[in-house]
This record gives C-alpha cells, structure tokens and sequence, in this order.
C-alpha cells in the first residue's frame, strides 16, 4: 500500500487533517505510514482535557483491525487495558462490565432493578481510557510516521479549487493540500463553511449534558453494600456505570478502579433530556448537576464528597446532524459530521469505524489523483447509517426508562447485536491473521444494513426495526410498557439468531455473563437449532478462541 508522492506534484501535502484528537492523529499516522504526506493542524494543544474513555468490544476490535490493516501496530495499545496500561502509562480504568441501574424519585435503588453485561477479558480486555494520554500518545505516533503538525493554529477559512484546498489561518498562514479531513467536532469550519448543518437537527433523540473529572467517588459497591445474591459478576464500580432514571442517566468512569493505575480520578456526568429538564440559566452547572443526583438517595450518595477537577462543562442539546459528510476533495468525519448521546459508548466505535472506510480511499485517491466525491460515497453512507440506528437504539432506551421490564427488553436487543457484530469483526481479523489479505475487511462493507452492530443479517435488521417501533408506540400512547415489553421478548424467544443460554432471551436474567458451562449450552443449541450465520459466528469464534488458548497466545 505505501505511495511515493508524484514528482510533477506541487501542492505540499497529500490531506491536511483538521484535528489531532483520537480520530484525526489516527487517521494521520495511517495515512503517514502508507506514504501519504500529512499536515495535522489543532486549535488547542497536548495533552488536553477529553471525554468519550469507555470502550466496548465492537470498539476494540475496529482498533485492531486499523493496527493490522494499515500496518500501525502502535494503534492495539488502546485495544486492551494491558497493553495501554504498559505502552501509555498507569492512568486508565478497567473496565469489566456494563452496569445498568434503575432509579426513582426519592427511593433507594431496588436490587431487582439492574442489568449488568459483562465484557469477557479472553477476548476483549476493556477499559476506560484517559483520553487526554491516549490522544497525545496517538498524535505522537502520527509525527513519528512523518506528519506535519501545527498546534495553537485556528483556522480561519478554507478556499476550494480544481487542484486541492488553501488554509488560511487567523495568523495570516496558509497552507495547501490536496484533500481536507475536518475531524474538529462540533465546530467544524467545514460544516460553517458549506452550511452543512441541519436545522432543524434530523435526530429523534434530545439530551443536554453536564460533565467533569472529580477525586474521592465513592465506589458503587461500597454505596450499594448489599448481600451475595444481590452482587452481580463482577463490581460495579470495575465497569461502565449507568445510574438511569426517566429521561435521564447519570455516568460514573473510573480510572482508579484496579492496582495497576496511579490515576485518582474518575469521569462523571448527566445526561438528561432537556425537553423535559430544561438547561437552567438561574443556577451553575455544578449545582444543576447535584440538583439531580439529589433526586435519588443513592446516586447522591456516590457523588457526596467528590471534588472537581476542572470547571464543570454544560452543553445545550448534544444532538446535531449533517446533510451530508462528504465532498469534492473534502470530508467531515466522526464528530464534526454528527453526534447523539454517549449512552451505550458508540461514539469512539463511529469514529474507528469511519476511519477504515475513509483510509483505504483516500491513500488509494493519492496513488490515482482522483479525489472526486462519489470516491467516498460510502463513507458518508456509513457515517449518516451509523448515527441513525444509534439515534434509534438510544432513543428507545431513554424512552423504555419508564418502566425497567421495557428497558431490560431494550437493553436485550442491543447485547444480542453488539454480540453477534463483534464475532463478525473477530472473524474477519482472524482470517486476516492467517493469510494477509483485505478482501476479508473489504467483505464487512458489503452489508445490506449498514450502520447496525450487526449488519449483514436480515432477521436483525427486521427485529431491531420492531423493538424500535414498539418502544415509539410506548411513548405515543398506543401500547403499555407491559405490553411492548411481552412482545419484544416474545421475539427475542422465538428468534433463531438470538443466542440462547446467553442471557439475551431469558427474561428474569439480571446479569449477562456467560459461564465456559453456559457457553458450551450455546454452542450447542447453534448447531442443532440456530439460525446459519450465527452459527457459524459462535461455532468458528469458539474455535478459534480455544485454539489461541491452547497455544497460551492472544487471540490477535
């Protein structure tokens, strides 16, 4: 894949990349490294203050599929808590679980209401990371492979023509390029320039949020205290918390959960739909933050006694959206095209994602000096895709927080999806591992449902689309709770590319966390009874699994 630069080529860099967060410094030590030359310019500097630091599966395995593809080795650090721990440094959480609790105004939290999925460490060691080590760590990576960076440089304008983009800066610099990345966020001089912003925003979903890094949270486990059987598999506090309540949740990220970190902080936030929870203008927004925590006795419990870091930051709505990600000789990727909640932690997952589609494009698009929009149509496909079903999924979560059986089946529809969509992406690195060749990550963009966790299956597509329609039919009014909750679950019964003995249909099941006993039940029920994609994910995924165990090495 490396490039060597045309010698008749005058303009000074291939693709100047706006933003060296961790989707833009990760697209630019890929591009770097295939041969590409790369200007990286930033507003801000490193190492900075960043959220979005929980990970999931899906997540870590994109990860190491850009580290594999583009021949980044350096990019897997973040695809474990080893390894980022020993690579970056001892500042990151892990992270074991997804922990769900369910609350109500002015009442201790019932035990019966949580939901706990667990992230199982063989394959996937999650954690929680430290954005501001990560992004610096990754934008170093990027001027190791030969990117140009300017720091503290604020962009004033961009000027398109035939040949490529002029940058001009507020300090009258200007530079060029022949294709721009705007991977700056929100504030996209792109998405001010074209006038790319949708108003009214497409999204269904409304959320406002409040956030900051705070020392000496009360651990969850020690708040909630309770007997044996009301403890699920795994701490609390080793894990993503979600502290959910109608309309709103509340999230707790540790990183000074385990023995490795020296790190004493822990991310906090709300999240709240601010329909209902208007931003106020009459109070801070540390106030507004304990003003709802101390709504329920047990979440203000954990924060009592917390001590911020930095100044408390509050948004209006989060949501916005983008006509369209992709032009002439431009893109906006990740969060400069969209944005919904941080709720299930698909944000990094969109980011890494839309950093595959786009790399292979555009170090193809140097080589054939051919940077025409309808190159990376795709990639706009997958990015508005991928907002759009997230739009849905949490939507329908924030909405079933009425009732914790209707979140439970919410809940069920997404652990089955992500599930499934991570053994596609596993089975495409292991195929990879054993003969190098990208037809087997060119094959996962040929879905026919692009933008679900699992995409290539049309029993899926057709559930999720139910699940989505009767959580909306809950908020119209047309059914109860009860009744929405019965018939997602009867679904998720009678459906053969559930899994079973997972956890994913069993209806009183708390806690997701799938025993070697149980999973050999599961592998079972796939041969006998399970749908023939999904058979042949668990059925090959378990293979391979105990292969590398067999051998005492890591699956990748």
């Amino acid at each position: 894949m490396n490039l060597q630069r045309h010698s008749n080529d005058k303009t000074p860099y291939d693709v100047a990349i706006l933003g060296t967060g961790i989707g833009g410094s990760m697209l630019g030590a890929i591009l770097a490294r295939q041969g590409v030359k790369v200007l990286l310019i930033d507003a801000g500097q490193h190492p900075r203050f960043a959220i979005g630091e929980s990970t999931i599966p899906y997540t870590l395995l994109t990860l190491r599929i850009l580290a594999d593809r583009y021949d980044v080795p350096e990019i897997k650090a973040l695809a474990t808590f080893t390894d980022a721990s020993r690579t970056i440094g001892n500042t990151f959480g892990v992270k074991k679980n997804f922990g769900f609790l369910l609350h109500h105004e002015n009442q201790p939290q019932n035990p019966q209401e949580v939901s706990q999925f667990t992230t199982p460490g063989l394959l996937h060691e999650a954690a929680h990371l430290y954005r501001q080590d990560t992004d610096a760590y990754l934008f170093q990576v990027a001027i190791r492979y030969g990117c140009t960076a300017r720091q503290n440089c604020r962009v004033a304008d961009v000027d398109f023509d035939d040949s490529g983009v002029t940058i001009g800066t507020v300090n009258g610099e200007q530079f060029r390029a022949r294709y721009l990345v705007d991977a700056s966020g929100f504030r996209s001089p792109l998405a001010e320039k074209f006038g790319l912003r949708e108003d009214p925003c497409r999204f269904k979903h409304h959320s406002r949020s409040l956030w900051n890094h705070m020392l000496d949270v009360t651990p969850t486990d020690k708040v909630l205290n309770r007997p044996r059987e009301h403890r699920p598999p795994t701490a609390w506090y080793e894990g993503t918390v979600h502290h959910m309540f109608e309309r709103g949740w509340f999230w707790v990220i540790a990183f000074d959960n385990n023995k490795v970190s020296s790190n004493p902080l822990c991310s906090v936030g709300l999240t709240l739909d601010e329909r209902r929870y208007p931003k106020p203008t009459d109070i801070s927004p540390e106030e507004d933050f304990y003003r709802h925590a101390a709504r329920f006795p047990d979440i203000a419990r954990q924060y009592e006694g917390a001590k911020p870091t930095r100044e408390w930051i509050s948004t209006p709505r989060l949501q916005y959206s983008s006509s369209k990600t992709v032009g002439d000789r431009w893109c906006l990727l990740a969060h400069a095209a969209g944005f919904i909640d941080p709720l299930f932690s698909r944000g990094m997952s969109n980011t890494a994602e839309a950093v595959n589609s786009l790399s292979w494009r555009l170090i193809r698009a140097v080589k054939d000096d051919d940077f025409s929009a309808e190159r990376f149509e795709y990639v706009d496909r997958l990015q508005q895709s991928l907002l759009d079903h997230n739009d849905e999924l949490v939507n329908a979560a924030f909405i079933s927080w009425c009732d914790y059986d209707l979140w439970t089946a919410v809940f069920r529809s997404w652990a089955a999806g992500t599930n499934a969509g991570s053994y596609r992406l596993s089975r495409a690195l292991t195929k990879f591992a054993k003969d190098g060749r990208d037809e087997h990550f060119m094959a996962l963009e040929e879905p026919a449902h692009l933008g679900l966790y699992w995409p290539d299956h049309d029993g899926f597509a057709k559930f999720f689309g139910s699940m989505v329609s009767q959580v909306d039919s809950v908020e119209q009014g047309v059914l109860s709770p009860r009744q929405a909750a019965d018939n997602i679950y009867t679904q998720l019964r009678e459906a053969d590319f559930i899994a079973k003995h997972f956890g994913f249909a069993e209806r009183e099941q708390r806690f997701i966390s799938p025993t070697p006993k149980q999973f050999i039940k599961t592998v079972r029920w796939a041969k006998r009874e399970g749908d023939p994609k999904l058979r042949e994910l668990i059925i090959n995924n378990a293979k391979d699994a105990l292969l590398a165990r067999a051998k005492g090495k890591k699956l990748y």
